[in-house]
């Protein structure tokens, strides 16, 4: 089972305060994705070496997985693969490009759409895998292109973006409106805000 907290009642027994929809939005999954791809790619151009799974794990258990502890090596090598093709999403340059990018993962890489409430352990959702026990891989990239899918449906903008500084390889989701987020974090931003100004103190 792939980001489900195992509950033992049906959806109309959850507790009100319940936090499933929060934890499981469009927009966590999204983030949720940039921070996947963030971890998978981290270590990619160090001698080939990726994350170990407990790195990815940890990733997954902040989004609400309840239970990412069977990850393999095999698996985080897959979901590598599924990242590689998700940054091409956070790399265009418009709402036009990304749409592209997106129609061809899912043309190649997803199933149909359909509802799923994993028989009864979760509220219903939708899912673009082939089945409510599919590989990692095949998960992480389905629900991102979902997520993802709605974002750019919903905005009509790209749905994130790669971080402007160049020394950093991050992506990030942008918001949905008020100035264009050009960094990942604000560390990012400070230091390519202070590089600026010693270049321009210098020249």
């Amino acid at each position: 089972m792939r980001y489900i907290r195992l509950v033992s009642t049906p959806r109309d027994a959850l507790a009100p305060d319940d936090d499933w929809p929060t934890r499981h939005s469009v927009l966590s999954t999204a983030r949720r994705t940039a921070a996947l791809v963030n971890v998978l790619g981290a270590d990619a151009a160090d001698a080939g070496r990726g994350p170990t799974p407990e790195a990815v794990a940890e990733v997954l258990r902040a989004y609400g997985e309840s239970d990412p502890t069977g990850l393999t090596v095999r698996d985080v090598d897959g979901m590598r693969e599924a990242a590689a093709l998700l940054r091409d999403v956070f790399a265009a340059e418009s709402a036009d490009a990304a749409a592209h990018v997106l129609n061809r993962l899912l043309g190649a890489h997803t199933g149909r759409l359909r509802l799923t409430s994993h028989q009864g352990a979760s509220p219903w959702h939708p899912h673009l895998d082939h089945d409510d026990d599919a590989p990692w891989p095949e998960w992480f990239l389905a629900s991102s292109c979902l997520a993802l899918t709605v974002l750019v449906w919903d905005r009509q903008r790209p749905p994130g973006r790669v971080c402007a500084s160049g020394r950093c390889r991050n992506v990030f989701i942008t918001r949905g409106s008020g100035p264009e987020r050009r960094y990942c974090s604000r560390r990012c931003a400070t230091r390519e805000r202070v590089a600026a100004h010693r270049r321009r103190a210098d020249g």
